[in-house]
Parts: C-alpha cells; sequence; structure tokens
C-alpha cells in the first residue's frame, strides 16, 4: 500500500523551510520506517503553496521526480535524492505565495478541496504562518481535509509555540548588517536608525537590537517618545560616545503626548513601516549631529540557515511526518519548553505573541530590562 503525502510553504519565504520540507520527504521515504508501519508513501510537492492547490490542473499530471516546474505544472513527485542538500539553502525550492484561499474578495477554498481529491492525497504538510494556519484551522474542521501545520515566521509571533522557523537566521543578519553599519557609523561620528521586520511585534528588534549591542531599540509594544529618544542619545553624547544605534520596529509607534504623531498607529495600515524615515530628521535636528536611516526590509529573510533553524526545522519535519503516520491532523507542530510536540490548530490562539514589555524591555532606557536568561 501506498499512501500519497502533499507538501506546500506559504506566505512569505524565510530560511528554514527547505530543511523542514528534506526532513519531512526524507522520513516518509525511509524504507526501514516504511517497512516498521507496513506501507510507503510518495510524497507530492506543490508549487507556489496555495497557489498551487487552487491552480492545479489535473490535465496536466504530476511531474516525475527532477522534472521542471513549468507554468502549468503545480506538483512534482519528490525523492530523497532530489532534496538531500535542501537543508542548507535559503528561501523554498518549492515557491510560496500570499494566495488565501479564503479570501473574501475571491475565495477559492472549494477548488483546494477539489484538486486535494483530484490529487489523491492522503495527507497534506503545510508550512506557514499565521494565515496558513488560519486556512489549515478551516479545511480541516469544515471540510475534513487531513492536514498538519509546520510553523514558520521571521517575526516569530505565533501563539501556542516558543519557535517559528526563520527568526534566528533573520536575529543573524540583523547583527551582521547593524555591525557592519556601526563602522561607518563610528567614522562619520553618525547616529544610525535601523528599521527591522516584525508587523506588530517587537521580537525581531529587541532580540537583533540586543545582540549586536544597539543603544536605543523601539518596539511596537511600548510607543515610543521621539523628544526621549533624542534625549537618550544626547546623554550618550555627553558621555563621550562617538556614534550611535537605535534599531526600530517597523511596526513602533509614537505615543499620543509625542511631538508630532506622524507614524501610523498599530493596525492602521497593512504593511507597516517608514517609521526610520519618519523620525530621522527629527531626532537629527534634536541630537544636532547626522543621522542616517536603513531600512533592512527582505535582507532579513535571505540567506541561508542558520545552524538552529537547520536543527529545528529537522525536528519540525520529522515530527509532522509522524503525525501524519498517527493520523493526527489538524495539528500544528511546536516547540514548547525545549521539547518538540504539537497543539490543536482549531483552539490555538488567534491573537500574535507580544513582546512582554514588563518582563524583556525597559520603557525608560528603551532597550532590553536586565533579567538573567
Amino acid at each position: 500500500m501506498v499512501k500519497r503525502i502533499g507538501i506546500l510553504t506559504s506566505g512569505g519565504d524565510c530560511p528554514g523551510l527547505n530543511p523542514a520540507i528534506k526532513w519531512a520527504v526524507k522520513t516518509a521515504l525511509d524504507e526501514e520506517l516504511a517497512e516498521a508501519r507496513g506501507y510507503d508513501f510518495e510524497v507530492i510537492g506543490i508549487r507556489d503553496g496555495w497557489r498551487g492547490m487552487v491552480k492545479y490542473d489535473p490535465r496536466y499530471p504530476v511531474l516525475p521526480a527532477g522534472e521542471r516546474f513549468l507554468d502549468r505544472h503545480f506538483a512534482r513527485i519528490l525523492t530523497e535524492e532530489e532534496v538531500r542538500t535542501w537543508d542548507r539553502l535559503g528561501g523554498t525550492r518549492l515557491g510560496t505565495s500570499r494566495t488565501n484561499p479564503y479570501d473574501p474578495a475571491h475565495e477559492t477554498w472549494q477548488q483546494v478541496v477539489v484538486n486535494y481529491k483530484a490529487l489523491q492525497l492522503d495527507a497534506l504538510i503545510a508550512i506557514g504562518g499565521d494565515d496558513t494556519l488560519s486556512v489549515t484551522a478551516r479545511l480541516c474542521t469544515e471540510e475534513g481535509i487531513n492536514i498538519i501545520c509546520i510553523p514558520k515566521t521571521i517575526d516569530r509571533d505565533l501563539q501556542g509555540t516558543d519557535y517559528s522557523l526563520g527568526f534566528e537566521t533573520a536575529v543573524g543578519v540583523i547583527v551582521e548588517q547593524i555591525d557592519r553599519i556601526r563602522t561607518t557609523a563610528h567614522s562619520h561620528s553618525r547616529t544610525f536608525i535601523i528599521e527591522t521586520m516584525g508587523r506588530v511585534t517587537g521580537h525581531l528588534a529587541l532580540s537583533g537590537g540586543l545582540a549586536a549591542g544597539a543603544d536605543v531599540i523601539l518596539i511596537p509594544e511600548a510607543p515610543f517618545s521621539t523628544d526621549h529618544v533624542v534625549e537618550l542619545l544626547k546623554a550618550k553624547r555627553e558621555a563621550g560616545q562617538r556614534y550611535a544605534i537605535v534599531v526600530v520596529s517597523e511596526g513602533a509607534t509614537e505615543a499620543p503626548e509625542s511631538e508630532s504623531n506622524e507614524a501610523a498607529g498599530r493596525g492602521d495600515q497593512p504593511l507597516p513601516g517608514g517609521i526610520a524615515k519618519k523620525i530621522e530628521k527629527r531626532v537629527e535636528r534634536g541630537t544636532g549631529g547626522e543621522v542616517r536611516s536603513v531600512v533592512l526590509s527582505h535582507l532579513q529573510r535571505g540567506g541561508v540557515p542558520c545552524a538552529f533553524d537547520r536543527r529545528v526545522a529537522r525536528e519540525f519535519g520529522i515530527a509532522a511526518l509522524q503525525l501524519v503516520v498517527e493520523e493526527k491532523f489538524g495539528r500544528m507542530v511546536v516547540l514548547q519548553d525545549g521539547q518538540i510536540d504539537s497543539i490543536d490548530i482549531s483552539t490555538r490562539r488567534q491573537d500574535v505573541l507580544e513582546v512582554d514589555v514588563l518582563e524583556r524591555y525597559d520603557t525608560k532606557s528603551y532597550n532590553a530590562r536586565f533579567s538573567l536568561v
């Protein structure tokens, strides 16, 4: 007997996707494990996430292993040999998209159900973030599709898991870029304002800024005063510091009592960002020194996965396949208290996981709180 599993990556790309795919495939196709469970698996890679599940056309059958995806093809057999080196590659070899089958503007979830059956899938492994999880919950509970999720997002804002793939690599990129900027900051005696991703949470900014030794870190969970930022930077300059590094999360906002509430409020815009540029000139006027802003943007998504992301992706991929074997569908693989586990997606909290300001952030110094970690 052969069971067929589909696997896809959805939403924004990040390091760690390919290692998760590799280890799910290797676990599914391992001969000793197949002998122990009494049946074989065939793994089908779905191109471009949920878009591929919508666009798949049965007139163009599943491609054999190793064949290049063409415009009309959205499914291909994956083998151990093909994925052998994927754990050292960034991004996703299957491609991804922002397609949401339940988008009210053009609902396509019915086609996902049709193609799930047309592909003769026994289960589907979906690697993604919050949108993927919401889609999965509905497809499982309302349509009876067998899906397992693996969490990924560099923002690390998913409830139910202590870690999501891509975060540590993104933090490493932030630190590396700040280290590069620091040399020119010192040379020219400048203040640099570095804007990171993170949406409405400050995990990336706080962890990256802490590791890079930033002088000021601004996060969405604690609205800031530009005037206070200026005071902190002037104090450092008066103490003899030649330059300064400010790290600001793209979703950070100014407190209502600030001089000017130029930044968009949390939730007021679908794509936060631009806050570094908005406060650059005001910080320059206030400090009397040169100030430059840099937006790291998609650099944080790029590059090969770090060692931690490769290791966690391996465990997530293996655990996802084990849930398929045990037929525990509608669940997400998670890391909790250092252990791999899983949770029911339908009962998962939908709100974002924010930085615990009381535990981790000092609202006076605008920096990480001193604590024993």
